[in-house]
């Protein structure tokens, strides 16, 4: 392998499992053979020793390994790699909110709110509330509350420096979600933040999100990791949680069952908060 320097590491360098160069001299000596240069002996020698060549398996699976840039692909490069996509999948992104849309955003209590900085940054954060807590203002725009958080406001700074952001529906039980994604915008708006004045108390903002691109992503993640089978719940246990992880990151000393507890009770405190002055704790 060769060490490549890559501006998007930062000035690190990192290994590739081929260089520019060696791809260009492939390219050249396939040329050769093609145009009956070479003849198919010496390029059988070239090729296996460059690392590109096929290997039978048992009931005629059969494969081809070939040595490829890591991380230098071009588009056509990685499109080789990938069969094309279904015609269904082709043209399942649609703009705007049709019915079938909505009623899975009516029954969501959850979404993840995916943002780009104007350092080019990324960022993913969860957003929670009761079912439907996303509201659509018609059949284009959807709002997002902004609730008790930590208020490190890092979606919110995204989305007011670059404009957009991607969301991803969740419904508990379901495999299937609902991607959204589109021009974004923070709004002060008294009649945007009154939407949740029945259930919720009124936020300071709301990420407006314009449905640009509407689309439904397929159940194989969801079924591939059993997400929703307690089957495999218990399994979570066995996860530090958040304060364990701060203490391996150097961010607060140990911590005992009096922090934790400490740490639990400021959630319930900050979801109480969520509520308006007249409705019951949930």
């Amino acid at each position: 392998m060769a060490a490549v320097d890559d501006p998007k590491t930062m000035g690190r360098a990192r290994l590739s499992f081929a260089t520019e160069a060696e791809v260009d001299e492939f390219a050249e000596k396939l040329a050769l053979f093609e145009n009956g240069d070479i003849g198919p002996d010496e390029w059988r020698v070239y090729r296996l020793l460059r690392g590109t060549y096929g290997q039978r398996q048992p009931e005629a699976v059969h494969m081809i390994r070939v040595k490829i840039p890591q991380g230098l692909l071009t588009a056509d490069q990685l499109e080789a790699l990938y069969r094309s996509p279904s015609r269904l999948v082709q043209h399942k992104k649609r703009g705007g909110l049709d019915s079938g849309s909505l009623a899975l955003i009516e029954q969501s209590p959850f979404v993840l709110v995916g943002t780009t900085g104007a350092d080019g940054g990324v960022d993913v954060s969860p957003r929670g509330g009761p079912r439907g807590f996303v509201r659509p203002l018609d059949d284009t725009y959807l709002a997002i509350p902004d609730l008790n958080g930590n208020n490190l406001i890092d979606s919110l700074r995204a989305v007011v420096a670059t404009g957009s952001a991607g969301l991803l529906f969740v419904v508990p039980g379901k495999d299937e979600t609902l991607r959204v994604n589109g021009a974004a915008w923070v709004t002060t708006d008294p009649s945007v933040l009154g939407r949740w004045d029945d259930e919720l108390r009124r936020p300071n903002t709301a990420i407006v999100v314009r449905a640009d691109e509407v689309f439904v992503h397929c159940a194989k993640a969801f079924r591939r990791s059993a997400l929703w089978s307690p089957d495999t719940w218990a399994h979570g246990l066995a996860a530090p949680y958040a304060l364990d992880v701060l203490v391996a990151q150097g961010v607060i000393p140990p911590v005992d069952d009096e922090v934790r507890a400490v740490m639990e009770a400021g959630y319930a405190d900050d979801l109480a908060a969520d509520l308006p002055a007249d409705l019951p704790e949930r």
